[in-house]
Parts: C-alpha cells; sequence; structure tokens
C-alpha cells in the first residue's frame, strides 16, 4: 500500500518513516513538512495511486484538521498526536485511526491491520454490493447502482449521473472504474462510463442512455467497442 506522511516535526516523521519502511507491504511515497505541499500533492493527478495518509494534527500555516476539511478526495488517513483532544473531531472526516504519542510498533501495526479491514470490506461491498457511497463536501452519499446513469471525465474530475443528481468527484477514470462492479458498468470511451442496464439503443459509433427525460447519446471509442459487445446480452441473425 502506497503511504505519505504530512508532519513538520522531523522526528516524529523518521519514527513514522522507519516504521512504513519495516512494514512489508507499506511503500512511501513521499514526506512532507509543509501541510500546503501535501495538500497540492493529494490534490494532483497522483491522488488515486495513494493508500493511507500519515497526519500530524498540530502543524503551523494549517493544522491536520485544516488538511481534513480542505481535501475533495481523501485516502485512509492515519492521524498522530501528543494530544487527544483533537479525536472526535477528527472521527468526523472518517480518519481510519487516531494514534497517541509517542507511536509504538505494535500500535502502527494495529491501525495498518485497520486500514486493510477497511480495504476488504469495500471491496466486498464493490463485488457484490448494490449501492456505493460518494464525498460530496464533508459528506457520504449512498447512491444505489441502479440510480447511476452514466460517469464522465472532467479534466481532474469524474461527474457521476444519476438520475436526480450529478456529483463532481477528484477521481480518474480509470479509479473510478476499478470500482465500479464490472457486471453492471462498461466503459464505451476514455471519457465515458455507462450503466449497461441503461442502454437503449447501440448504434454504429454510440450508445443512447435512457433519462429521466429523454436520452443520452454517448460516443463509443473504437478500443473499447469489442469490450462492450462482449459485456452485453447480444442476439445475432
Amino acid at each position: 500500500m502506497n503511504c505519505i506522511i504530512i508532519d513538520d516535526d522531523k522526528f516524529s516523521t523518521r519514527v513514522i518513516t522507519d516504521f512504513v519502511n519495516k512494514t512489508d507491504e507499506l511503500n512511501l511515497i513521499g514526506t512532507y513538512e509543509s501541510a500546503v505541499d501535501g495538500i497540492n500533492y493529494l490534490n494532483g493527478k497522483n491522488a488515486e495511486q495513494i493508500d493511507i495518509l500519515f497526519l500530524d494534527i498540530e502543524m503551523p500555516e494549517m493544522t491536520g484538521i485544516d488538511v481534513l476539511k480542505t481535501l475533495q478526495v481523501l485516502p485512509q488517513v492515519i492521524i498522530y498526536s501528543s494530544q487527544d483532544k483533537y479525536a472526535v473531531e477528527s472521527y468526523e472526516y472518517n480518519v481510519t485511526d487516531y494514534l497517541l504519542k509517542p507511536v509504538t510498533y505494535p500500535r502502527f501495526l494495529k491501525a495498518i491491520n485497520k486500514v486493510k479491514e477497511k480495504n476488504e470490506k469495500r471491496e466486498d461491498v464493490t463485488k457484490s454490493g448494490t449501492e456505493i457511497f460518494i464525498k460530496n463536501n464533508s459528506s457520504l452519499v449512498r447512491v444505489k447502482y441502479q440510480d447511476i446513469l452514466w460517469i464522465e471525465a472532467l479534466e481532474n474530475y469524474v461527474v457521476v449521473n444519476s438520475f436526480n443528481e450529478k456529483y463532481t468527484i477528484h477521481f480518474t477514470m480509470k479509479a473510478i472504474a476499478d470500482k465500479m462492479p464490472a457486471d453492471k458498468f462498461v466503459r464505451v470511451h476514455r471519457s465515458f462510463i455507462v450503466n449497461i442496464s441503461k442502454i437503449k439503443v447501440i448504434e454504429d459509433n454510440s450508445v443512447v442512455i435512457k433519462t429521466e427525460t429523454g436520452s443520452k447519446v454517448i460516443p463509443i471509442g473504437k478500443s473499447y467497442k469489442d469490450q462492450l459487445m462482449n459485456d452485453i446480452n447480444l442476439i445475432t441473425k
């Protein structure tokens, strides 16, 4: 699992770095003394590659809580602090664990196990569930797969289009394609993923999606057409 550290304290950073390096399943991508630099990285195009953020709370310029408030998309977050007074507020942002300094290696491993358990639950929901949670501002919104019509790329964001709402999230198309169940969604273009059950018509170079008020025509990319044909129940003469 890839991780980064945001902490202005060099000693604490060195401790967490040592723990990461001795844990085979972890890979340290970078450390940031400045919260602003860490935010800029996580808001960049490589953000989806990070699985864990180790975050200090008490930092100059921006606190760890400020970081949680600022980021639109968060990896799993493990906070560590010399004080426990921020714990309740931090859990409002769905952090995975809160460690008190001095952090010991056994306690560190317990936090990593929580990360793995959370990942396993997410995978189970993705594989067998009927819904997904989408981050909308500081809230997580439950959206049923059957209500999603299509997903569209928009620069560094994707827009999830449902019958009633649009959700814009900081994600790549590859990352969101990996999270959506392959038996329900198919990528038909580098900029579009569609709900197979919402396809009304497939034409030579486009699919027509049923919407509440009409239809939406979506192009089919040449490199995606064969996969689309494989994913639908097809009867030909």
